[in-house]
C-alpha cells in the first residue's frame, strides 16, 4: 500500500511518500497554500495510486494539542471533503520541522523553507511506518567472517602439513619418521585449530541470532508499546472532541449561556467578546457595537481548552467568507445600505421568517424604510427587553414593552435598530441582499404557521382577526 505523508503549514504543504511494504519514507516536495493545494494534493494521491495520508498533528512540549493542532485537525477534515474516500491517519511532529532543518544543515547544501517542510514531511511519514507497521519483514543475517588473527592461524597450520609431507621423500627412513611424526602432530594441531575456529564459528552464529532475535524483540516491544501510545493519544482526544453551535437567529446573549454551560468561565466569555478582531468587515460598525450580527451560524469541532477567542473566531471566519464569496457589501450598497445596515436588516428578517419568505418580508422593510414608515418589528422589542429587562421583571405586558426606551425599539422610532439584533443565516444575508420584487407593506404570521401579506393597514388588521388571534398576542 502507497502512503502519503502531510506536514501541513498556513503557507506550504510539505509532502512525501512510501510503500509500506519497503517502509522507508522518500520527499516528494512540496505544496504552496494559495487555493490550488487540493487539486494538487489530489493528483499526487493520483499518481501514486493512493488515497491514504498521514497528516502531521503539532503537540506541545507537555503533549497537549495546541491552536496548530486544530489547523492540522480542520485541514485533515477539509482533505476528506475536497478528496472523496481519502483516509486520514494523524502522526505527532513534535519537534519534526527543528530536526528537519538540524538534517539538512548536517548534509551542508543549501536549502529553502520549502526544503524544510518536505523533509519534516519526510520524518513525520517515516516515523509513522515505524510505529504502525505490524507486519515485518525479517532480513538474513550475513555469515560473519573469521577473524583474520584466526584465518592465519590455521593457514600456517595446513602450510606446515604440505611442507612436511613434500619432504618425507627426500629423507632417510629415520628421518622420515621424524617428518611423518611431525606431520601426525602437524595434523592434530591443524584438526584442534579446526575445532577451535569450528566453535568460534558457532558462536558467533549463536551470538547473532541470539542479538537478532533480541532486537527483533526489542523492536516490536517498541512498536506495540508505541502502537499503544498513539492509539491512547487517539482516544484522549476523540474524548476530548466537541462541537460547538451557534445557530441562525441566536444572540450573543444565547451563544454566551451556551458557553458558560461548556465550563467555560464568565471572565473569558466577557474578555472573548470584548476583544476586537482584526477584520475588515468589522470596521464597517459603530463605535460601541457588539459582535452581534457577525458570527454566522454553523457547527463547528473543538477541543477541551480551546479559548473562547478562539472558538469566536471560528465563526467570524465564516462571516467573512460569507460576505466575500457572495460580495454582501456591493450588493447592500446597491440597495442603498452599508454592510452593517444590510447585516441589522437581515437579522431582523432572520427572526421574522422562515427561508422562504425571507425575501418578501425583506423587500417589504425596505419599503418601509423607503416610505418612512416604522419597520414595526416585534423581534426588535424583544431584543430590546433582552438588553435591559431579560427578566421581563420591569415590563411584565406587551403594553408597555412596546413602549420601552430603546434604540432597538421599531415600533416607536423610525429607521433600522442600532446594531443587529440577531446572527443572520445565509438565506437571510442574501434576502436583504436580493428582495422580492413585489410591493407589500405588511406581513403577518398566523396561527397557522403561514406568512399573510397585505397593502394596506385595513387588508392587515383583517389578517390579524382572522388568522392571528393567539401568536399576535404572544408575550414579547
Amino acid at each position: 500500500m502507497r502512503v502519503i505523508g502531510l506536514d501541513v503549514g498556513e503557507k506550504r504543504i510539505g509532502v512525501a511518500k512510501a510503500d509500506s511494504s519497503t517502509r522507508i519514507a522518500v520527499p516528494v516536495g512540496f505544496v504552496e497554500v494559495n487555493g490550488t493545494e487540493w487539486q494538487e494534493l489530489d493528483k499526487i494521491a493520483r499518481l501514486n495510486s493512493t488515497n491514504f495520508f498521514v497528516v502531521g498533528l503539532p503537540r506541545s512540549n507537555e503533549g497537549n494539542e495546541t491552536a496548530q493542532s486544530l489547523y492540522a485537525r480542520n485541514f485533515a477534515k477539509k482533505l476528506t471533503e475536497m478528496i472523496p474516500g481519502a483516509h486520514i491517519r494523524f502522526q505527532d511532529e513534535s519537534l519534526t520541522s527543528v530536526v528537519a532543518e538540524e538534517r539538512l544543515k548536517a548534509r551542508k547544501k543549501k536549502y529553502e523553507k520549502g526544503d524544510i517542510d518536505t523533509e519534516a514531511a519526510t520524518i513525520i511519514l517515516q516515523d509513522f511506518l515505524e510505529g504502525y507497521t505490524v507486519s515485518m519483514e525479517s532480513n538474513p543475517i550475513p555469515a560473519k567472517p573469521i577473524s583474520s588473527e584466526k584465518s592465519g592461524k590455521v593457514e600456517n597450520v595446513k602450510a606446515a602439513v604440505v611442507g612436511a609431507s613434500e619432504t618425507v621423500t627426500n629423507i632417510t627412513k629415520k628421518e622420515a619418521d621424524k617428518v611423518k611424526l611431525k606431520t601426525k602432530k602437524a595434523k592434530h594441531k591443524m584438526k584442534k585449530a579446526t575445532k577451535w575456529t569450528s566453535a568460534i564459528i558457532i558462536l558467533v552464529i549463536m551470538g547473532l541470532l541470539v542479538t537478532g532475535a533480541t532486537m527483533f524483540v526489542i523492536r516490536e516491544i517498541r512498536r506495540r508499546e508505541r502502537q499503544e501510545y498513539y492509539a491512547e493519544q487517539e482516544r484522549k482526544m476523540e474524548e476530548a472532541r466537541f462541537n460547538f453551535t451557534i445557530k441562525p437567529g441566536e444572540t450573543v446573549f444565547d451563544i454566551k449561556k451556551n458557553l458558560l454551560a461548556l465550563g467555560y468561565s464568565n471572565e473569558e466569555v466577557e474578555e472573548a467578546f470584548d476583544t476586537n478582531y482584526n477584520y475588515s468587515f468589522l470596521k464597517d460598525r459603530p463605535k460601541g457595537a457588539t459582535l452581534e450580527g457577525y458570527l454566522f451560524g454553523e457547527t463547528h469541532e473543538f477541543y477541551d481548552g480551546t479559548p473562547v477567542k478562539d472558538i469566536l473566531k471560528k465563526y467570524l471566519d465564516g462571516m467573512n467568507d460569507v460576505i466575500n464569496k457572495n460580495h454582501l457589501k456591493e450588493a447592500y450598497e446597491k440597495q442603498g445600505l452599508s454592510l452593517f445596515e444590510g447585516i441589522t436588516l437581515a437579522s431582523i428578517v432572520q427572526k421574522e421568517a422562515p427561508s422562504s419568505d425571507q425575501p418578501t418580508v425583506a423587500q417589504i422593510f425596505m419599503s418601509r424604510l423607503e416610505n418612512g414608515i416604522f419597520l414595526g418589528s416585534d423581534v426588535t422589542v424583544s431584543y430590546a427587553l433582552d438588553v435591559v429587562d431579560p427578566e421581563r421583571t420591569t415590563y411584565q405586558d406587551n403594553q408597555s414593552a412596546l413602549t420601552i426606551d430603546s434604540c432597538y425599539n421599531t415600533r416607536n422610532r423610525q429607521g433600522l435598530p442600532c446594531g443587529p439584533i440577531s446572527n443572520p443565516g445565509l438565506s437571510a444575508l442574501l434576502a436583504v441582499a436580493n428582495p422580492s420584487d413585489t410591493t407589500y407593506l405588511y406581513f403577518l404570521t398566523g396561527d397557522d404557521g403561514v406568512m399573510y401579506y397585505s397593502y394596506t393597514e385595513e387588508q392587515h388588521i383583517q389578517n390579524i382577526y382572522s388568522h392571528c388571534q393567539n401568536l399576535c398576542n404572544a408575550s414579547l
